[in-house]
């Protein structure tokens, strides 16, 4: 996976690499003044020490006895290395050289953080704050693709129920398709106030169905409905019967979830997104 995010209008990028998070040091030198290359920073001998030691803590497969040999020439000036060579010597895993469409010079969070004091003590500051910033958004996108998620998977027990309970054998496949609409339906009046078509026509130049513009709340509420809609379907209970009860646990539920301060916030910054994905 692969990311942007902008430090002092310097465009960075951010990949994964093995599950770990690394950041593009190519990138980063576009923000220092002057004519600097990323093994002019190699070539310190502070560098080597704290990566020396970065990967004596992360990595032990790390090669000692080559690091050895490169920290008693750091900060020579006949000293130079790239980073290749540097990876290739120590089997070091903080720096990563790449080719390809996003090729160039990565470094793992805690060594592109200290590239950056490099650069400035600012761009540092600017840089951490945008990384914590990044993965923050993640996680929120991360939750909502799981109750995304959770959704489905109710909505399979859902409709697994009303196979095995509802749909007799001798059935067209026209005759089944109105069946699941029709139990849709009973959750989309018992939570909407009205089925699929019904907010077709009244929206009907909005793309998708009603579900789609569903807020948070009324997501949980759906989920935990469609489970309990699958409960009632397999005790044989009618369908007037579950969508009076499905009603009535919609409006206890709404209550309690748009009461919730937490659950607010989370719908306003989930809106907010949405919305910027839309535009």
């Amino acid at each position: 996976m692969t990311n942007k995010i902008f430090v002092g209008g310097t465009q960075i990028t951010v990949t994964t690499i093995e599950d770990k998070d690394y950041i593009s040091l190519t990138d980063m030198i576009k923000a220092k003044d002057g004519s600097f290359f990323i093994s002019d920073w190699l070539r310190n001998r502070n560098t080597v020490e704290f990566l020396g030691i970065w990967e004596q803590i992360h990595n032990p497969d790390f090669n000692y006895g080559e690091f050895a040999v490169i920290k008693s020439q750091a900060g020579l000036n006949s000293y130079k290395i790239s980073v290749k060579e540097w990876v290739t010597k120590t089997n070091a895993i903080g720096l990563r050289a790449t080719a390809g469409r996003y090729g160039g010079t990565y470094a793992y969070k805690d060594v592109a953080f200290e590239f950056g004091m490099w650069i400035s003590p600012e761009f540092k500051i600017y840089l951490i704050k945008e990384f914590e910033r990044l993965k923050a958004e993640e996680q929120r996108q991360l939750g909502w693709d799981i109750k995304r998620n959770l959704a489905k998977i109710n909505y399979r027990i859902h409709t697994d129920a009303i196979k095995e309970n509802l749909i007799p054998v001798e059935l067209t496949s026209q005759q089944v398709n109105q069946v699941y609409a029709s139990e849709a339906d009973v959750l989309n009046i018992a939570l909407f106030g009205m089925t699929a078509k019904q907010w077709r026509d009244a929206n009907t130049e909005l793309k998708g169905n009603i579900r789609d513009y569903a807020n948070v709340s009324q997501l949980v509420c759906l989920s935990n409905m469609e489970n309990l809609n699958a409960v009632f379907i397999g005790e044989g209970m009618p369908q007037n019967e579950r969508l009076k009860k499905l009603n009535a646990i919609a409006i206890s539920q709404m209550k309690l979830l748009t009461e919730d301060h937490r659950i607010m916030t989370y719908e306003e910054k989930s809106r907010g997104r949405v919305q910027g994905e839309r535009q």
